[in-house]
């Protein structure tokens, strides 16, 4: 068999389909098939549930605050654009920064008429022109990490300022970004502190539900938060009394440039990250986010160390004022949450012991007492034992600590339990060997 044979194009036999066209539909209504096919794969649903970083991404995108959001390739960055975009009804456009010139940011040079009288002015890319045509919309700057520094540099003013070349953008406009880490780029760059500083960083993880259900037709629906009118005043408030009170303890971290490169193109505290940190906390406060929302914010704006501190900072200025307590204990209001009761339960304590006398010493017991009716009893023991540990010998025992006895007695006797089977089943395990 020669070459040129392989190359003969065989002649169908008579009889066949293929010869008369009969029975095979046109190459056209395959094609119309397929396009149909495609369609019914890429309709697809949404529905209200809980995502926390959906939930944080919108907030910060309702916040008017640059978002980057980092994570590995293919895990869903910009599906989740794409549906945030078509939720919150804005024209998506997208720029992959990789493949674009600074001048493509920073505008390009046009000589007009007169340049010695009027300048060169700097012109525009088309993106930035329709997104100031259509006055809204959804600046996506894709595979940030793998722009090059110059690049970068020339991306400053649009993130910050919302400038490209001479052409304001539209106060609609948000702009959110997304890298891969540097590991798994593609010829990736670690990203300058100055551009670095300007974003939230959110690091984007796939929850195995819902890609599941996603999978399946019906996806997460991204929604602007929730704003209490009759908050917003307080939400103000409260953010600034929480950062400067926080920044008063701790002024080294106003300012703490990390050490490490890597560590320099994430988060970190700046007077432009802190402020970043105290919208959030408007916003969060003001639409009543999860502690986990806000959580994966506020590192997000000033890095997980200082955001973690915050955080602290915040649940001490929750707990109720010892004093007050004092002076009611019968209605005390204690937190919910196990260990800022316990925290508030010290407090009464240290207020105790800070003042002592015999009145305040009982309406001690009497908080404790309400502790009780109100909580778990095994966080009684340590501040129950210290408040014990503060009587003068003149001073009678109140039936309150008849009530508390029995309680504290069970917890150290359980705890005592614990303890001796642990150590039963070391004893058993190094065949009594110490």
């Amino acid at each position: 068999m020669t070459s040129s044979t392989l190359l003969t194009t065989p002649t169908p036999a008579v009889g066949d389909p293929a010869a008369t066209g009969v029975g095979l539909p046109a190459t056209g209504t395959q094609l119309a098939l397929t396009g149909d096919l495609l369609a019914l794969l890429r309709t697809t649903a949404t529905e209200p549930r809980p995502d926390e970083q959906l939930e944080a991404l919108t907030l910060a995108v309702a916040a008017d605050l640059p978002v980057l959001l980092w994570g590995e390739p293919g895990i869903g960055k910009t599906a989740a654009l794409t549906q945030l975009a078509t939720s919150l009804d804005l024209p998506l456009t997208t720029v992959i920064a990789s493949v674009h010139e600074p001048s493509d940011f920073s505008g390009l040079p046009i000589v007009g008429d007169d340049p010695a009288a009027q300048g060169v002015p700097m012109a525009p890319p088309q993106w930035a022109v329709e997104l100031v045509r259509a006055g809204r919309g959804l600046l996506f700057l894709d595979e940030l990490s793998t722009a090059t520094p110059a690049v970068q540099a020339a991306l400053l003013r649009v993130v910050l300022e919302r400038k490209v070349g001479a052409l304001q953008l539209p106060p609609q406009v948000r702009i959110v970004a997304a890298a891969n880490p540097r590991a798994s780029a593609a010829d990736g760059w670690e990203l300058s502190p100055p551009l670095a500083n300007r974003f939230v960083h959110l690091y984007w993880v796939h929850d195995h539900e819902v890609v599941v259900r996603g999978l399946g037709g019906v996806w997460p629906r991204a929604e602007l938060p929730r704003l209490v009118p009759d908050r917003l005043p307080e939400a103000v408030a409260h953010a600034r009394r929480a950062v400067c009170g926080f920044l008063e303890a701790r002024p080294t971290l106003v300012h703490r440039l990390p050490s490490t490169e890597t560590r320099r193109g994430g988060a970190w505290p700046s007077p432009r990250s802190w402020e970043a940190a105290l919208t959030l906390l408007a916003f969060g406060t003001a639409a009543s986010v999860s502690r986990e929302v806000l959580a994966s914010l506020v590192r997000g704006a000033v890095g997980d160390g200082p955001g973690l501190e915050l955080l602290a900072h915040l649940d001490r200025m929750d707990l109720p004022d010892p004093e007050s307590l004092l002076a009611e204990p019968a209605s005390a209001e204690l937190p919910a949450r196990g260990d800022l009761r316990q925290a508030a339960l010290e407090a009464v304590v240290a207020a105790v012991g800070s003042r002592p006398s015999r009145r305040r010493w009982e309406a001690g017991w009497a908080v404790m007492v309400r502790a009780l009716e109100t909580g778990a009893p095994d966080l009684l023991v340590g501040p129950a034992t210290a408040l014990a540990s503060l009587r003068r010998e003149d001073w009678e025992v109140p039936e309150a600590v008849e009530r508390l006895a029995g309680v504290i007695g069970l917890a150290r006797r359980a705890d005592r339990s614990v303890e001796r089977v642990t150590a039963a089943r070391t004893t058993r395990a190094t065949g009594g060997r110490r």
